[in-house]
């Protein structure tokens, strides 16, 4: 996710962003939307100008052609193709700096940086709908949504914006979930919908099945029942031996997620915070008391409570808030 601004004499005379895969980098729709006023001006832009053929032409060509004085980029390219841009940049007179608003460029991209340092795993976020009591169902399990509605628009958009969705067996069986997109813009490749199911229970007739063959559904399993493992694959879902959470995320990281989304619950929850496997936790805290008997939201989970909250607000009665479980590598 790349934004670009183009600043002439003090005044923005351009802007751009790089809008779907394989569309225009954001260099070039900042540029052409400058015109002739890029001649000569300073250009913001979050990524160091990629450097190398891809769907699309070199960034850097287009900015040296458009006779630009300046680039400014947020965050280096960590990408072994693509960068080089500076060098190209600097050669041909442009000059180049780095490190305006780096720290918010890279949160902004965190799985590509994330995965760039050769990490073993998907970057991981874990989302949770709690209560003022810090719960996420009440004694008799039975509650369901406890976010309203433009929380639950955020978490659409989360899905949309990740490879995979994630739950446990026990909200699997508990909340029946489909883990779709299903509010406002639909990704250009729906996210895989993952289950971590020790022994293939995951229903026949659950919504994530009887969707399988439309949606990808994966359930990661460590023993699997091979009867039960058999009907789900026949029914269209993908079952994977996996030893342990290591061994789950491994096999994610073979089948291309880099960005995972965890949507629950406790269990799975406390698992992935206890083996050092968050690396972002997303908060949305509902008015609502859950009283004696409920669910605690991270089951045994340890060190959670002193940890840096990166952006918290209001989102309708919901408070959301975002905190840095791990940080990302050092910048390259």
């Amino acid at each position: 996710m790349v934004g670009a601004v183009i600043v002439r004499d003090g005044k923005i005379v351009g802007e751009g962003f790089h809008a779907r895969f394989g569309g225009p980098h954001a260099e070039v729709g900042a540029l052409a939307s400058a015109g002739e006023s890029a001649r000569g001006s300073d250009v913001f832009v979050a990524l160091e100008p990629c450097n190398h053929q891809g769907k699309t032409p070199p960034c850097v060509d287009v900015l040296i052609a458009a006779g630009v004085r300046r680039v400014l980029a947020a965050a280096r390219d960590p990408g072994k193709e693509s960068a080089g841009g500076a060098e190209r940049l600097r050669a041909a007179g442009i000059a180049v700096e780095f490190g305006l608003e780096e720290a918010t460029a890279r949160e902004l991209n965190a799985p590509f940086f994330f995965h760039a340092a050769g990490s073993a795993r998907p970057w991981v976020t874990l989302k949770l709908a709690v209560s003022l009591d810090g719960a996420i169902a009440d004694a008799s399990r039975t509650m369901r949504q406890l976010s309203g509605k433009e929380s639950r628009s955020i978490v659409h958009r989360l899905r949309a914006q990740s490879d995979a969705v994630a739950v446990g067996m026990g909200t699997a069986l508990a909340d029946d979930p489909l883990l779709t997109v299903r509010h406002g813009r639909r990704p250009r490749v729906a996210p895989h919908r993952v289950v971590f199911d020790r022994s293939a229970r995951l229903l026949l007739n659950s919504r994530l099945v009887k969707t399988a063959t439309r949606t990808p559904v994966l359930v990661l399993a460590e023993n699997p029942d091979l009867s039960r493992a058999t009907a789900l694959e026949e029914a269209g879902v993908t079952v994977e031996r996996a030893a342990g959470l290591a061994g789950a995320m491994q096999v994610l990281q073979r089948r291309g997620v880099r960005a995972l989304l965890v949507e629950g619950g406790a269990t799975l929850a406390g698992a992935l915070l206890a083996a050092g496997m968050v690396d972002r936790l997303i908060i949305f805290q509902s008015p609502v008391l859950l009283g004696e008997g409920a669910l605690p939201a991270f089951g045994s989970a340890p060190g959670i409570d002193r940890l840096r909250v990166i952006e918290r607000r209001d989102v309708g009665d919901d408070v959301m808030s975002v905190y840095a479980v791990s940080e990302l590598p050092s910048a390259f």
